[in-house]
């Protein structure tokens, strides 16, 4: 059995995310640097397989295993990867956050109404958080699909303008008890941070975990609106949240202690506040 990465890739890092010791970065998209040794490897690059958005993660002899399709995969108690990423999202992250009151799913997989099904086997969902207008494609469904409210703010309305609650202004919203968004302009003009229980950061792609630094870092490659605005939001923002997740649409995830992270966001506001507008170049991204 040989694993390859076919020519529809996008190098939007999703599977690097999924499978990092097996799928690399090769002349500008995603390649298999080595097959997999174990069960748990084979795992690794299913997960990475069903979670690509141009389902590109093959091997010759067979397709994917569904057997071996791990989504929603918890990532805590109750957290959740939805995988399954939308071509209509540029490949984001999505995640499902299980809650007494009502689960939460943070931007959205792909459409289908089995994956619909196989989310709500967690429990119902009452609300889908949009962090902005990239992220938008497939909120209507989902929120219709489960009776659920669906979030955006009003910078980025017109990307969902049949949103039921709009976000507006600067000020931070309480969805539910626990759960606060905290408008975040920068990367979109709408964009917005969701910060749940004081554990669990989803960021949107306002910033994320980069695994070649190692640290917080921000887009500054792909930053639709302004880096300056996304600058000052960090100011503003970081010493209001604390949260031990990062969840990012793009890039990686990470946990560490709450202390750390809030020293991590309060160094990366003091970058971010030295970085200048520059033009939006994908081949620039270092993840």
């Amino acid at each position: 059995m040989t694993w390859y990465v076919d020519d529809r890739c996008t190098n939007c890092d999703v599977a690097r995310q999924f499978a990092p010791e097996l799928i690399g970065e090769v002349d500008g998209r995603s390649a298999v640097i080595r097959q997999p040794e174990t069960e748990a490897e084979l795992r690794d690059l299913h997960a990475a397989g069903f979670a690509c958005l141009t389902r590109s993660i093959r091997h010759t002899s067979d397709r994917l295993d569904p057997d071996l399709d791990p989504f929603p995969m918890a990532l805590d108690d109750d957290l959740f990867h939805c995988g399954h990423n939308s071509r209509h999202t540029a490949g984001a992250n999505s995640f499902l956050l299980r809650r007494s009151t009502g689960n939460l799913m943070i931007d959205t997989p792909r459409w289908s109404p089995e994956l619909a099904d196989r989310y709500e086997r967690l429990g119902p969902v009452s609300d889908v958080l949009l962090t902005h207008r990239d992220h938008a494609a497939h909120g209507r469904q989902y929120a219709d699909r489960y009776g659920a409210r669906l979030w955006i703010h009003e910078a980025d309305l017109d990307a969902s303008p049949d949103a039921d609650q709009v976000i507006r202004g600067l000020d931070p919203v309480e969805i539910t008890p626990g759960v606060v968004a905290h408008p975040f302009p920068g990367h979109t003009e709408g964009s917005v941070l969701y910060v749940a229980d004081d554990k669990y950061c989803f960021t949107g792609d306002s910033f994320y975990w980069s695994r070649s630094t190692g640290d917080l870092a921000v887009a500054e490659a792909i930053t639709w609106y302004d880096i300056r605005v996304l600058a000052a939001s960090l100011a503003r923002t970081a010493p209001l949240i604390r949260f031990e997740w990062v969840l990012p649409g793009h890039g990686d995830r990470m946990r560490r202690p709450a202390d750390e992270m809030a020293a991590r966001l309060a160094a990366l506001a003091d970058r971010t506040a030295l970085a200048e507008p520059r033009p939006v170049d994908f081949t620039a991204m270092r993840w």
